[in-house]
């Protein structure tokens, strides 16, 4: 075996690059190493966990890796409209490579074809670069190695309950050891399931790209986008879209787990599973770009949750499949993001009570009963089934609950769960009206109001001069800005002005807005929360400050990472990225943004 020489380890971040297909995705960081990828599923252990055994910085071990000696400069982008990424590496002598990394995704006998595969293509730039493949698998959380097996122009990585097959061009004794070689031409790795490939290698990676690329330049073609800020549109529409597990429809919070909120936070869990309040956000986001494929998808899963639920009772989350039970456990042999444990699998947060879910699934269903553009639209049947949540909706408003940040070891009635148990209501009522059914609509528009008036005369604080985080409480939280994007109050009631007002003061650094003023279970929350900075560039945009709310947006785009990709949270003062990557909500909050904010077409066309 040729010894390589050693290289630095660079140390994890979030500078991170999303690729996937709906089946299976991968996060590539800045040197264009694969450190986190989970198959055959989203929410399957990792075969790349580099990024969460990052404690002396990422490694070979957990990744897939191609490195150039004597590097100097390295550029990496997303190919416009893709989620094609093209990672360019030169010496210090001019010698360059150039690595595309992609899941094949494209339409062929009449259907989409989105296998568990990644494919990299690795071809020179300029002069003859030397370079080592390194494609190192691991099983249990990088505490079992696979074991190797050689074919012909393939290796099998035999893991715990996953075997996969990696076809290739590269001499396969080259990347067995590790050889440090002079890439003379293009070469071609796949990586998937124990499957024979029909097709030449090269041909086949060169034509996956070609058709994958065209897919995605057609899909986003079709998006209907606003004016200003169109590339960064573009760019969370396409992660959303990632995010969604096609099989079955379901849309994953995020793509990792225990990246923590903050340093040393504890605040680590795993977002690899679909809630239903997130779902419902990520839906709203693509609906008004006019993508409403992912709707459709998504409700096919949604119902049969409904259909499910037990005595009316539902979940604030599920698995991908529909699994209920997920269990949290920590998995001590991985020793974390940048060292920073515990690593988490499952989710505690199924066993909660969070009553807000029920708006949360009548909103995410509704536009299905308006739309006329969809295939299926919502009929009687599936009213029937919204209605049930509605009851769970009328008879838990004023009830305790572990509300939208799923607090541990605390209850109280949450003004957002109540909230979103009045949008419930409020929504059956204009369904009801579409259907034609007057005495449903009368009763739902009744329990409406009665809502309503609840939540005005028990969340507003006289003393605070706003609307607070609870029934009879006076701590202020973010969620109550969720008021004027579900329709609660007219945006320039001089009560929600107050409240935003009031809430920029306590909770904001700059344009940076915190979830919550009172301590939790880990004590109060170091780092701003980015879905709550973009809720108030929403209110404020509707209150009528869209010079500050402007300001405020470009202020939360200048904190993407450099691929245009925000995790759930951030450090207001240096801006680095914490939390789950990449955060649906925090990728909506830039659809929303834009759509709200931008010049309308005709002032440029």
């Amino acid at each position: 075996m040729t010894t390589a020489p050693a290289l630095p380890r660079k140390p994890a971040t979030l500078e991170l690059s999303l690729i996937g297909n709906c089946t299976v995705s991968a996060l590539v960081d800045q040197g264009g190493s694969i450190v986190w990828c989970c198959m055959p599923r989203f929410d399957s252990p990792p075969v790349f966990d580099a990024l969460l055994n990052s404690s002396e910085g990422l490694g070979l071990d957990g990744a897939m890796t191609v490195e150039l000696e004597r590097l100097s400069r390295i550029d990496q982008a997303y190919d416009p409209g893709t989620a094609v990424v093209r990672t360019r590496m030169w010496d210090d002598k001019g010698n360059g490579i150039e690595l595309v990394d992609f899941a094949p995704r494209f339409l062929t006998r009449d259907r989409v074809f989105r296998p568990a595969q990644l494919v990299r293509r690795v071809r020179p730039l300029a002069g003859h670069p030397r370079v080592r493949f390194v494609v190192r698998p691991s099983g249990d959380w990088g505490a079992a190695a696979p074991t190797l097996t050689r074919g012909s122009h393939h290796l099998r990585f035999v893991l715990p309950g996953c075997t996969l097959r990696l076809n290739t061009s590269v001499p396969l004794t080259y990347l067995i050891d590790s050889t440090w070689i002079t890439l003379q031409a293009p070469v071609s790795l796949l990586l998937g399931p124990d499957e024979t490939l029909s097709g030449g290698i090269d041909e086949t990676a060169r034509e996956f790209e070609e058709q994958t690329a065209r897919y995605w330049r057609h899909w986003t073609r079709r998006l209907a986008v606003p004016l200003e800020w169109q590339d960064a549109v573009i760019r969370a529409a396409i992660t959303l879209k990632l995010c969604q597990y096609e099989e079955t429809g379901a849309i994953v919070a995020a793509m990792t787990t225990s990246i923590p909120e903050a340093p040393h936070s504890g605040r680590n869990w795993d977002y690899r599973y679909c809630w239903l309040r997130d779902a419902f956000f990520v839906v709203r986001a693509l609906n008004s770009l006019a993508e409403v494929g992912t709707m459709e998808n998504y409700l096919n899963w949604l119902y049969n949750v409904v259909r499910a639920a037990d005595g009316g009772h539902v979940q604030p989350l599920y698995g991908i499949g529909l699994e209920r039970e997920l269990s949290e456990s920590v998995i001590s042999q991985a020793t974390g993001y940048r060292g920073m444990g515990p690593v988490r699998v499952g989710n505690q947060a199924q066993e909660h009570f969070q009553h807000d879910v029920y708006g949360s699934v009548v909103l995410g269903a509704a536009q299905a009963f308006h739309d006329h553009r969809l295939l299926v639209r919502g009929d009687s049947a599936d009213f029937g089934a919204l209605e049930m949540m509605g009851e769970q909706a009328w008879r838990l408003y004023d009830q305790p609950d572990a509300g939208i940040w799923e607090l541990r070891t605390r209850a109280r009635v949450h003004t957002s769960s109540a909230l979103m148990c009045w949008a419930a209501c409020d929504r059956l009522a204009r369904i009801a009206v579409v259907l034609g059914l007057a005495e449903r609509a009368s009763l739902w528009r009744q329990r409406a109001q009665n809502i309503h008036g609840h939540i005005l005369r028990h969340a507003w604080n006289d003393e605070r001069q706003a609307f607070v985080e609870s029934l009879g409480g006076r701590d202020l939280d973010a969620s109550v800005l969720l008021m004027a994007e579900v329709g609660f109050l007219p945006p320039r009631d001089p009560r929600f002005v107050s409240t935003v007002r009031e809430l920029e003061r306590t909770l904001c650094d700059g344009a940076f807005m915190r979830r919550y003023e009172a301590e939790d279970d880990f004590g109060k929350p170091q780092t701003a929360f980015n879905v709550c900075s973009f809720w108030r560039v929403d209110a404020l945009a509707r209150i009528g400050h869209r010079d500050e709310a402007r300001d405020a947006f470009e202020a939360l785009l200048a904190r993407r990472n450099k691929m245009g990709l925000l995790s759930e949270d951030l450090d207001p003062v240096t801006g680095e990225l914490w939390g789950n990557f990449p955060q649906t909500y925090s990728m909506v909050g830039i659809i929303n943004g834009a759509v709200r904010l931008s010049a309308p077409w005709d002032s440029a066309v």
